[in-house]
């Protein structure tokens, strides 16, 4: 059976953005688990070996490959830092449009910098991914 690698561990976050070795990478993931913590009112955890998340939500897909995965989360990469937010629903897309300077995956949003981005879009883009979750997927 498929063994999911990112789950949540007990590794501690701050040890983990100590390890960042770009500076302005570092100082940035500190002002998004400022951030995100605010936004979410959730602890920051990790999960797996690199990806901070906030909060938790159980997914089963028709398939009926299922887990747990964070409502939102980020890791900051040595080449841009990831942001990880709910995918499909609409106001992702019109929230991205009003953002700053970003490229999108099939489902992480990447940025160079906290400064190309305009960070009360950031909260709306937390809250809604979170409330967009919580309705896909309630907790029982």
């Amino acid at each position: 059976m498929y063994e999911l690698k990112t789950k949540e561990n007990d590794a501690s976050v701050i040890e983990f953005i100590e390890k960042v070795e770009n500076l302005k990478k570092k100082e940035d993931a500190y002002k998004l688990l400022d951030i995100f913590t605010e936004a979410t009112g959730y602890p920051a955890k990790m999960w797996g070996p690199s990806i901070i998340g906030f909060g938790s939500y159980h997914y089963k897909y028709a398939s009926g490959h299922e887990g747990d995965a964070p409502l939102v989360g980020f890791s900051p990469r040595k080449a841009k830092i990831s942001l990880y937010f709910a995918t499909g629903d609409s106001r992702r897309e019109e929230l991205l449009e009003k953002f700053g300077k970003h490229t999108t995956g099939k489902a992480c949003v990447y940025i160079n910098k906290v400064a190309d981005i305009d960070v009360e879009v950031l909260k709306e883009l937390i809250n809604q991914s979170i409330q967009f979750l919580q309705e896909m997927y309630p907790s029982k």
